[in-house]
């Protein structure tokens, strides 16, 4: 029964951190056109694979520094924790990236409208339609792209609930050694100069 309250009591106190932060947010309506039209174009350019590049390069940029000056730990963990920040971006990113692209491309070739079928009774014209809206084929639907990209992500998300452990974790171990092999090696080289 105690950890029953206490799971409910751990509740109450997120709900309530998180409420006290978001308050504390100032509210803004971005009313400058230039800006506005910068985000459009951004928004409009940039798909989801692209974005999870831009992701890992920013964090390539900013998280191995703050571990390398973690001066609470020794300098050997400094240096595993750099590898191991390192070899999870990289890992990420690349798993990411690739079926965040394939699975848009999977549904652009599964979104096709009709009049781009060569033979839509066939197995392989009714696949190409699978996820074709009824919308689109009675030319409503106005921008597909837009859809093929939001469905292709939706569907990335959940390949890739499977593939941060079949791909990311044994990924991230293999460069996380390699890493630290590498600075080990390094290091040893540095003691023999001295």
């Amino acid at each position: 029964m105690s950890n029953i309250n206490n799971i409910n009591f751990i509740g109450r106190m997120s709900s309530a951190m998180s409420s006290t932060v978001l308050s504390r947010i100032p509210n803004m309506t971005i009313a400058n056109k230039k800006v506005l039209n910068a985000i459009n174009t951004v928004g409009a350019k940039f798909s989801s694979p692209e974005n999870r590049l831009i992701l890992g390069a920013s964090a390539l940029m900013t998280q191995p520094f703050i571990d390398a000056s973690n001066k609470k730990v020794d300098e050997e963990t400094r240096k595993v924790s750099v590898a191991r920040t390192v070899a999870k971006i990289i890992a990420g990113t690349f798993t990411g990236y690739f079926v965040r692209a394939g699975c848009i491309k999977l549904i652009d070739y599964m979104t096709k409208l009709p009049n781009e079928v060569v033979n839509p009774k066939t197995f392989g014209g009714k696949l190409k339609t699978l996820f074709t809206p009824d919308a689109a084929k009675s030319g409503i639907l106005k921008d597909l792209t837009k859809y093929k990209n939001a469905l292709g992500t939706i569907l990335a998300l959940g390949v890739m609930l499977v593939t941060n452990f079949l791909i990311d974790a044994p990924l991230t171990k293999y460069l996380t050694n390699k890493f630290v092999d590498y600075i080990h090696k390094n290091d040893a080289k540095r003691e023999e100069k001295a």
